[in-house]
């Protein structure tokens, strides 16, 4: 079994910052891309930033200049450092990986962590 945890979300100011991770665990042989995604109320989930294995990344227009997707492939995981954050910022934020198992090759999703950005 392979299992994505989150962490690192909860409320900040607005033009405040926090560090989201996630790490994968589980019956891994490797990791390919790894993203993060969110999903604010009534809207639908949206890609946030992702990074390939080499390190390449792409960002949605909103948050470039502003996150930082990154990775620690000795870790299995995943951070989005997010500064100048914006009330619109607030959603849930979801991890994925395309984790490569001795059975199969698929995508995973995290449980989410929850980030509100508020006076």
């Amino acid at each position: 079994q392979v299992q994505l945890v989150e962490s690192g979300g909860g409320l900040v100011q607005p033009g405040g910052s926090l560090r989201l991770s996630c790490a994968a665990s589980g019956n891994i042989f490797r990791i390919n891309a790894m993203g993060w995604y969110r999903q604010a109320p009534g809207k639908q989930r949206e890609l946030v930033a992702v990074i390939t294995s080499g390190g390449s990344t792409n960002y949605a227009e909103s948050v470039k200049g502003r996150f930082t997707i990154s990775r620690d492939n000795a870790k299995n995981t995943v951070y989005l450092q997010m500064n100048s954050l914006k009330p619109e910022d607030t959603a849930d934020y979801y991890c994925n990986a395309d984790i490569l198992t001795i059975t199969t090759m698929r995508g995973y999703w995290g449980q989410g962590t929850q980030v509100t950005v508020s006076l």
